[in-house]
């Protein structure tokens, strides 16, 4: 019996369609029969669709992702997840790498690439931090905009006109969390 492929797809916010699409358009080319999918950074405490797609895979399966990024946010986290792989007895493949773990070379690769992805972010956020601290120290850092609170007026015209939360989230390009941190902030919006 041939290895059925199973795809997992995600991207860190809703405002990265194109970057699902071509996920999802990957997988399907690589011959995934069923695909889970979800659109939250990979620092979210719990990743459903990735939970579900490891409670689904069976003995003989393979899990295709497109990127390592996609799957794991650490070396711990992939150890952990192909450690729950392996235990299944489900292969992973990683199509920009071309890497498939059902080869000695692709588990040595694996673990190799892991390591130097985090290392990678470790400096990262280590030359973010020197560069804010500069920053700061010069008096030039004001930190990210608030683009949602600068909508707040307009969310709670919105909102009194009748719009539901998804609604108002659509029209005006913020989060959802965003349109209920507004309302539950100022519920009433004749008080704004």
């Amino acid at each position: 019996m041939a290895a059925v492929m199973i795809g997992y797809a995600r991207t860190s916010t809703i405002d990265q369609k194109a970057g699902l699409e071509a996920q999802l358009r990957d997988l399907q080319a690589a011959g995934c029969t069923k695909i889970f999918k979800e659109q939250l950074s990979s620092v979210a405490t719990e990743r459903l669709e990735l939970e579900r797609a490891l409670d689904y895979v069976r003995e003989g399966d393979v899990l295709v992702v497109t990127k390592l990024d996609r799957l794991a946010r650490s070396v711990a986290d992939l150890m952990t997840i192909t450690g729950k792989l392996r235990h299944k007895g489900v292969e992973l493949r990683i199509l920009a790498l071309n890497l498939d773990t059902s080869t000695a070379n692709g588990k040595l690769m694996l673990n190799l690439l892991g390591s130097i992805a985090e290392f990678e972010r470790e400096l990262m956020l280590e030359r973010q931090r020197e560069g804010i601290a500069k920053a700061k120290a010069e008096g030039k850092y004001k930190g990210r905009a608030p683009t949602a609170r600068n909508k707040a007026s307009r969310v709670l015209a919105l909102k009194a006109e009748g719009k539901t939360p998804t609604e108002i989230q659509a029209e005006l390009s913020i989060s959802r969390a965003s349109v209920f941190r507004i309302l539950k902030e100022r519920p009433n919006p004749e008080a704004a």
